[in-house]
């Protein structure tokens, strides 16, 4: 049974709507974000945001009750999530104990785009806690891709010769269910030190190999601008540092973020690339196309990067919307993730073959550059091949054996 009833929460404007459930429900086809009528699992929340004029398309319940939730609101517990109707109130205890475990954070970008009434919505399936996630199976790790095996200081991963990661903070705006780094992202000691990262850049300065630094975390665009220009300045005056890259959710999370005084800080004097985490094309609305286009506008090279996931976007014609949608917002669809051994994640992952058979689907579906590569990464810390010949190749028992850079052999499923 759906749940009706709504909360008001005290609006600090501009406001976003978010449709609440509601103990009846009809289908309705809505207008998707080309414009295009479309019913379904591909429904658009569209928001518009300005001063004063905020809209959402309702899901399926056209009389739907709604929260208001001020854009600066983020929802971090379970009780919360059911005051806005995103959950029943009588799932709110049993997700209260996933919250413990795994931090909870459902920015009002995104509650908005939630369908409450759609059991199914890849977007609550994406960021709303399921206790499924307390399930842990032997496979799955704590590290699954070998961060910590590749760490000489703290905060800093050197895998590859020529790059290697920094994560200056482990807060994000939003908190992915399916996150690889979610037993360490949200921990108030994640973020590093002064010392700490003074270390850490004397170690990419003492290290001429490093060619390209890849910030990551947590998200490196919760730093605030002046923190985030004064980094970036440091790690472009080392000699042998050619290219910076920076891996975000923020144009999806909390696009108004993205400001001038943002982007003036994504220009240190040397090439800084944006690489942007979405899973599915009702991310990316018009709040969301907008703080891409400031990006791309200010000549800021743009990547994205995708996960393949069971129930958000297991399907070429979801893909397929998504790729589309991103190459129109001059965004290149970059790496699609198969899903990573992270704790309490078997829900979201589906096996190699069925993941190759997608992937085979979009090829002549889509141009060249809108299909991005198909990528494993070996858990352990082998690094990441793309999903094909030569590889990756399935073995008679069904499992797969996969072949790292260095021509050693893992079993994988």
């Amino acid at each position: 049974m759906l749940l009706a009833g709504r909360q008001q929460l005290v609006p600090a404007q501009p406001v976003l709507t978010i449709p609440v459930r509601v103990s009846f429900a009809t289908h309705t086809t809505v207008i998707d974000m080309s414009g295009q009528s479309q019913e379904g699992r591909d429904r658009c929340a569209s928001i518009a945001v300005g001063s004063s004029d905020t809209s959402v398309v309702p899901g399926k319940s056209d009389s739907a009750a709604r929260a208001v939730l001020p854009r600066d609101r983020t929802l971090r517990r379970a009780a919360e999530l059911a005051a806005a109707g995103i959950i029943a109130r009588d799932q709110a205890s049993s997700l209260e104990r996933v919250g413990a475990a795994y931090t909870i954070a459902v920015p009002a970008t995104l509650a908005a785009l939630i369908d409450p009434d759609d059991p199914a919505d890849p977007i609550a399936r994406q960021v709303v806690p399921d206790v499924r996630e307390l399930a842990v199976l032997p496979e799955e790790r704590a590290d699954p891709i070998g961060d910590e095996a590749f760490s000489p200081v703290r905060g800093v991963t050197h895998r590859y010769p020529d790059r290697a990661l920094l994560r200056p903070v482990l807060a994000c705006p939003m908190y992915c269910r399916f996150c690889f780094r979610r037993e360490v992202v949200g921990r108030a000691a994640g973020s590093l030190t002064p010392a700490e990262l003074d270390a850490a850049i004397g170690y990419l300065r003492d290290t001429p190999a490093v060619r390209e630094v890849i910030l990551t975390g947590g998200d490196p665009l919760m730093l605030s601008a002046r923190r985030l220009a004064a980094l970036l300045a440091r790690l472009a005056a080392i000699d042998h540092v050619e290219t910076l890259r920076i891996h975000t959710r923020v144009p999806i999370a909390d696009p108004w973020r993205i400001d001038a005084e943002l982007v003036a800080a994504l220009r240190p004097g040397k090439p800084v690339w944006l690489s942007v985490h979405t899973n599915h094309a009702r991310e990316l609305g018009a709040d969301a196309a907008l703080g891409l286009a400031r990006l791309a506008d200010a000549g800021i090279p743009l990547l994205a990067q995708t996960v393949l996931l069971r129930g958000v976007n297991d399907d070429p014609a979801v893909l397929e919307a998504l790729f589309r949608r991103l190459v129109a917002l001059r965004v290149k669809p970059y790496y699609l993730h198969h899903p990573d051994m992270a704790p309490g994640t078997a829900h979201f992952r589906l096996d190699l073959g069925a993941g190759q058979a997608i992937y085979r689907q979009l090829r002549g579906r889509i141009p060249g550059h809108a299909l991005p590569t198909y990528v494993l990464d070996i858990p352990g810390g082998a690094g990441k091949v793309p999903v094909e010949a030569p590889w990756v190749r399935e073995l008679p028992d069904g499992s797969f054996a996969v072949t790292d850079r260095a021509g050693r052999e893992h079993r994988y499923g």
